[in-house]
């Protein structure tokens, strides 16, 4: 059985919306698209190679399947690590609207998502992966579905744009299993989903 994990990249203040360049995702009127692009050194890239060297397997958004989509195919390079993943690995994307896919390789998910994704684990060999696709992380996240979370945050405030977690969410809890900050000052941490949040308090007892 394979595992269901996610990398997002983030602002600090939780902006996940076009990381990759200007054109990439302007919904909503955004107009900082590219805001990673200055911040991916040696040592993002190793991160990001780490990642995709463990993929069996791909789950997309709607948004973020058709960004990729518009992008990888025409990277031909079997020596690209991110490229020849993608092209060659199955893909899935939650969609009720995508009839045709062009992209080799590519299923649609239109039923019962949580049951859909549930198999899909359950027949993975490697990672169940998902790039971007923040709406669709958030529903797993609340469906209990995601085992690990890569957070990926950039020393970067925006102000604007679509944010991953958002009011409404889900309480839940995570058990950091790893990380480490990057020359440029990327912070990577990942995370476990542990359940619901155990809460206290701080206030002394009154017998104190």
């Amino acid at each position: 059985m394979g595992k269901l994990v996610s990398t997002v990249f983030v602002t600090l203040d939780g902006v996940y919306q076009a990381p990759g360049g200007p054109q990439e995702d302007t919904s909503g009127g955004f107009t900082h698209g590219g805001w990673s692009f200055w911040y991916g050194d040696d040592d993002f890239g190793r991160f990001v190679t780490e990642v995709f060297d463990r993929s069996g397997a791909f789950l997309l958004g709607r948004r973020t399947y058709d960004i990729f989509a518009s992008y990888w195919p025409k990277v031909a390079d079997p020596a690209n690590p991110i490229a020849s993943r993608l092209n060659a690995l199955p893909k899935y994307v939650v969609s009720s609207t995508l009839q045709a896919p062009e992209w080799s390789g590519t299923s649609v998910l239109g039923g019962d998502v949580a049951k859909e994704v549930q198999a899909l684990k359950e027949r993975t060999d490697g990672e169940l992966q998902i790039h971007g696709s923040g709406a669709l992380v958030r529903s797993l996240i609340d469906l209990r579905l995601l085992d690990t979370l890569h957070l990926l945050t950039f020393p970067v405030v925006l102000g604007a744009g679509r944010r991953l977690f958002t009011d409404g969410a889900v309480p839940t809890s995570f058990r950091h299993t790893g990380g480490r900050v990057t020359g440029a000052g990327v912070s990577i941490q990942s995370y476990d989903l542990a359940g619901s949040p155990e809460y206290g308090s701080y206030e002394l007892p009154e017998d104190a």
